[in-house]
């Protein structure tokens, strides 16, 4: 029953749709970059005088226009609207209540074009500014899903995969400054720094990894080799 609602919906939607002429003046308001998430944008984009998104990785998200403000987009299941914030005079793209009263909530801030998230800055390999971003998330909250350490983890493993040793040590630096309290990312940046070949620093990591978990078996293993060489 709920998908036969949803696609009644839309159906409503997509027939109460207008060929809605946008003018030079409505298209430089509003074209640009909004922000969903801390981690996710929405751009906002005119071609042939017609609307698209590009969200969540799609390129060319069509959509439903009302008038040169409002639009629906089937992708989120939302109604949206280009709005000004009465007091802060920000630009958002709001999303319409489905209510009767059409009220609109101010939720996606238009921002520079130039503006990233910190995985976009990530996916750049601007690690500092990455690296400042979530910092940023963790100091609003620390138990984002946008900060967990099994993820950075999982990256830099890929990176050490492709032979890229400097940007796996880069995104392994960033998951010990978020989690200066886990042997694990030190494991790991100690074992990026073994594959590319500088011991130095392999053992300077492996040894705070055993400093912070005693049974970290390869660490161990390595810190006591190191040893016995020196």
């Amino acid at each position: 029953m709920k998908i036969k609602a949803v696609l009644l919906f839309a159906l409503i939607i997509f027939s109460c749709s207008k060929n809605v002429n946008y003018t030079p003046e409505i298209i430089k308001e509003t074209l640009g970059r909004y922000v969903y998430s801390q981690e996710e944008v929405i751009d906002v984009y005119y071609d042939n005088n017609k609307l698209y998104l590009k969200w969540k990785g799609a390129d060319k998200i069509e959509t439903v226009a009302f008038d040169e403000h409002t639009f629906f987009v089937a992708e989120m299941y939302k109604k949206l609207r280009f709005v000004k914030h009465p007091q802060t005079k920000e630009a958002y793209l709001g999303i319409v209540s489905e209510d009767k009263y059409n009220k609109v909530d101010y939720a996606y801030l238009k921002v520079a074009d130039t503006f990233k998230t910190p995985r976009m800055y990530l996916k750049d390999k601007e690690y500092d500014k990455a690296l400042a971003g979530y910092l940023a998330i963790k100091q609003q909250d620390s138990t984002s899903v946008f900060l967990e350490e099994a993820s950075f983890n999982r990256l830099g493993y890929n990176l050490l995969n492709e032979k890229a040793f400097n940007d796996a040590i880069s995104v392994f630096k960033i998951n010990v400054v978020l989690y200066p309290n886990s042997d694990n990312v030190y494991d790991s940046l100690a074992d990026a720094y073994l594959r590319k070949g500088d011991s130095t620093q392999a053992y300077t990591n492996y040894k705070k990894a055993l400093e912070l978990n005693t049974g970290n078996r390869r660490a161990k293993r390595f810190v006591e080799s190191y040893n016995t060489k020196l």
